[in-house]
């Protein structure tokens, strides 16, 4: 069967989307489709654009419209979750989320996974090391299905947010499925990071 090309208005909601999350700092898929087909008057949700469209019309608009300062921007971005990853190299970080695929905008926090036999071993960390930090929770989907709920630790240095989701160290084998597109996340470590970091210093 031939692959049909998405409506007219559904790439319009799609770009739509990418315009609120570059421009209005949103980072949340749900709120910018909400608010785009408030703008746009669509009501048939059945119109409404998937995470993964949004996702590229956002690589799109960042190309088109914030060429002359998105990569520098990412750049830092990246650069600093090298340096909390070395920070945080006892727990076997890895970067996920939009500082690693690229889409990540001025508001974004640098999203980490963390492998511990308990989070408390994390705050314990944090702690010793003077960092204030927030908790909370994230609720994700497992590979095989299932839903949990992990603890988050969140704090800021420098001009930067960071957000820790703690995995049981057996959980670094199989990444939880992603928001966007329902595979396993993808997932990088400090080796990762320096490669992208080299590739965009030119």
């Amino acid at each position: 069967m031939a692959h049909r090309e998405p409506p007219r208005l559904r790439i319009l909601l799609a770009q739509e989307c990418a315009r609120l999350m570059a421009e209005e700092g949103l980072a949340d898929f749900r709120t910018a489709k909400r608010k785009a087909a408030l703008r746009l008057a669509v009501t048939d949700k059945g119109l409404l654009p998937d995470n993964r469209e949004i996702e590229q019309a956002l690589l799109n608009y960042q190309r088109l419209f914030q060429a002359d300062h998105q990569p520098q921007r990412l750049q830092k971005l990246r650069e600093a979750a090298l340096n909390a990853m070395h920070f945080l190299a006892h727990f076997r970080p890895k970067l996920v989320g939009a500082v690693l695929s690229g889409t990540a905008g001025s508001n974004t926090p640098i999203q980490l996974h963390l492998f511990a036999d308990t989070p408390k071993e994390v705050a314990l960390f944090l702690m010793e090391q003077h960092v204030p930090f927030e908790t909370g929770e994230r609720r994700l989907r497992l590979g095989n299905g299932d839903q949990v709920c992990l603890p988050v630790f969140r704090f800021s240095a420098g001009d930067h947010d960071f957000d820790l989701t703690v995995f049981t160290s057996l959980a670094e084998r199989e990444a939880p499925r992603s928001p966007i597109d329902g595979r396993p996340m993808r997932r990088a470590g400090p080796m990762e990071i320096q490669v992208l970091l080299a590739e965009h210093q030119h």
